[in-house]
């Protein structure tokens, strides 16, 4: 299994933005056989950076998904 971590700046008029962009990307990796671990938004303090942790079976999988996300086959 390999774990990916995917970081994003974000400001608070884009949480709804990273929102909509998060259930997509769900979408897509359940479609590319990875697991979706969960969201991780700024808290308190002065963080803007949030980070997802996605899984896949190996980093050829991980590597096919974001073929699909970038706009790839």
């Amino acid at each position: 299994m390999t774990t990916c971590v995917v970081r994003c700046t974000i400001g608070p008029p884009e949480i709804d933005v990273l929102e909509r962009f998060a259930a997509t990307w769900m979408d897509l990796v359940d479609r590319h056989g990875g697991t979706h671990h969960g969201y991780y938004l700024p808290g308190e303090g002065a963080s803007d950076e949030a980070l997802a942790l996605v899984g896949f079976p190996s980093l050829a999988d991980d590597e096919l998904c974001r073929q699909h996300v970038d706009g790839g086959p």
